[in-house]
């Protein structure tokens, strides 16, 4: 397995007795599930007009990543209010 300059640092950190790993206590736990749960949940639905043109290449990008067209639709739309799409 081939790991990045990050990953790298932690397991040579770990290996030579540097890093001690604990459990995580049943409040992390909770507050972990709490998050993934928030995470997943999708409770809006919302109805969109889009160019015959654009909706066929959202189909055709999906298609190419094997996830269903919605999700990319919703997943641009979370990186965008994330900040993590900027125009060019």
């Amino acid at each position: 397995m081939k790991y990045d300059k990050e990953e790298k640092e932690i397991i040579d950190t770990y290996e030579a007795g540097k890093m001690n790993l604990t459990r995580p206590s049943k409040r992390e736990i909770a507050a972990m599930k709490a998050t993934a749960n928030n995470t997943f949940r999708k409770d809006k639905r919302i109805t969109i007009r889009l160019y015959d043109h654009d909706y066929k290449g959202i189909q055709k990008k999906a298609m190419e990543m094997g996830i269903p067209y919605q999700t990319l639709i919703s997943g641009v739309i979370h990186r965008y209010i994330e900040g993590d799409l900027t125009p060019k």
